[in-house]
């Protein structure tokens, strides 16, 4: 099943949305708005050409302070902007626009805003009064076309070219790099220019219509995820969403008293160091963030082995009672508010997390990347490998999921919500997955095993 971009964008039932920036933001407002059908408003907060009210099903142009809808009896795709200029349609008053807000808050129903001009060009920077965003927005949406990519930086392509010039460095002419639309994307005066604090802020790379313009977008996520919450890669025109990437976190789960064993078996030793250790820098590696470990038994000492590295602690008052009270605050450190003092992402804004086992720390970082990517690719809710016929470990866990995660009891696991929720199975094939130490005789075959 292809992901739909209101899949992509995580909307919710009445969501304000503002898209902004350059590369198909008409493209983007009209697929969202005729996904998430019945009715939608859409409005604007800077000039629209007269070709864009094509897409809607009712036009309303006025330069009142209110509307009485009920009577346009207006249905599907509503646009409301202002009066017609020459070739072109003013933005809605301020009153108005307010009036929207409030109207379609109360009625739940989306109000989608063009916030932004860019002639039609795949790339723009922005001038002292751009963009105009209402600070009532849920979601900026900030758009860039990578068809402009390793072009010359010139006003055919990119609209505002000596601004652009200056945020990115580029002079004009040169060929424009992943690196510079990175640079121009993140900059406070460039794409996170006037985003209200609160307001979620996600990238479409739009227009990545070959392998190497998804490989390029692929490799400028790295950069972008700092600032936003959420980076698609997409070609609209072509009804594909490729890929929606968000910060992955880890929980390491090593509560347990290792009552088999017969001592902690996260502080067995791995080529060198303490199981703990081994798995939460293979979490680390995979580009897993944040990282979180769970202790409950033996903590100091556990606690002890991982204090240097950069890692969220918590312990596991109820550990006796089992991984699910692990898990549960896993989950709760994961998700309890932050404060948000700049424009950078929260960075327990994530979109998944990866459950791995101190008891396994022959885990590789590959595992974990393949996770990751398959879950980009459907915003799958459980991605888990599977070894020939048998389910293995790690898995990982979409955030759609976490309310039924904390409330897990006993000692099943994750297993206990897998009747809940559609799971997407990775076919893998190495068996180090499905190994795990309970008794001595298993760390024997362990570390036994110099390939794992």
């Amino acid at each position: 099943m292809s992901l739909t971009l209101a899949h992509a964008l995580r909307m919710g039932r009445s969501s304000c949305i503002a898209f902004v920036g350059a590369g198909g933001k008409t493209t983007a407002m009209v697929k969202l708005a005729r996904e998430i059908k019945p009715n939608v408003i859409v409005t604007a907060t800077s000039h629209l050409g007269l070709w864009q009210t094509k897409f809607a099903h009712t036009h309303i142009s006025t330069d009142e302070d209110s509307l009485d809808i009920v009577n346009h009896r207006t249905q599907g795709i509503i646009l409301v902007t202002g009066k017609r200029e020459r070739d072109r349609l003013q933005p809605v008053n301020n009153k108005l626009l307010n009036w929207l807000y409030q109207y379609c808050k109360s009625r739940s129903i989306p109000l989608l805003i063009e916030a932004d001009g860019s002639r039609q060009k795949p790339l723009k920077a922005w001038a002292a009064h751009e963009p105009p965003i209402p600070n009532f927005v849920d979601v900026v949406i900030q758009m860039a076309g990578l068809d402009g990519l390793g072009k010359p930086l010139k006003d055919e392509l990119v609209h505002r070219v000596d601004i652009f010039s200056n945020l990115s460095g580029l002079g004009n002419g040169e060929t424009i790099s992943p690196k510079a639309i990175s640079e121009i994307l993140t900059h406070v005066e460039g794409g996170l220019k006037n985003i209200p604090k609160n307001a979620k802020r996600i990238v479409i790379l739009n227009k990545a219509d070959s392998l190497e313009l998804q490989a390029a977008a692929l490799a400028m996520t790295p950069s972008l995820l700092p600032a936003y919450h959420s980076v698609i890669v997409a070609s609209l025109t072509n009804e594909k969403v490729y890929a929606v990437h968000e910060p992955v976190a880890g929980i390491v789960l090593a509560a347990g008293e290792s009552t088999r064993f017969g001592k902690p078996k996260q502080l067995l030793d791995w080529k060198g160091q303490p199981f703990v250790r081994a798995v939460t820098l293979t979490a680390i590696r995979a580009g897993l963030s944040p990282v979180i470990v769970v202790t409950g038994a033996n903590a100091e000492q556990i606690t002890s082995t991982i204090r240097d590295l950069k890692v969220q602690i918590v312990k596991n008052e109820n550990w006796k009672t089992g991984q699910g009270s692990s898990i549960r605050e896993g989950i709760l450190t994961l998700t309890q508010p932050q404060p948000d003092l700049s424009q950078t992402r929260n960075e327990n804004d994530v979109g998944s997390a990866i459950f791995l086992l101190a008891d396994q720390p022959q885990i590789g970082v590959s595992i974990l990347q393949a996770l990751k990517e398959k879950h980009t690719e459907g915003l799958h809710r459980i991605v888990a490998p599977m070894v020939i016929d048998r389910r293995g470990n790690p898995v990982l866990f979409d955030r759609v999921t976490f309310p039924d995660l904390i409330n897990i009891e006993g000692d099943t696991g994750g297993r206990a919500i897998f009747h809940k929720h559609r799971i997407e199975y990775l076919p893998w094939h190495d068996d180090g997955l499905l190994l795990d130490v309970d008794t001595p005789e298993q760390y024997q075959r362990l570390v036994s095993n110099e390939d794992l």
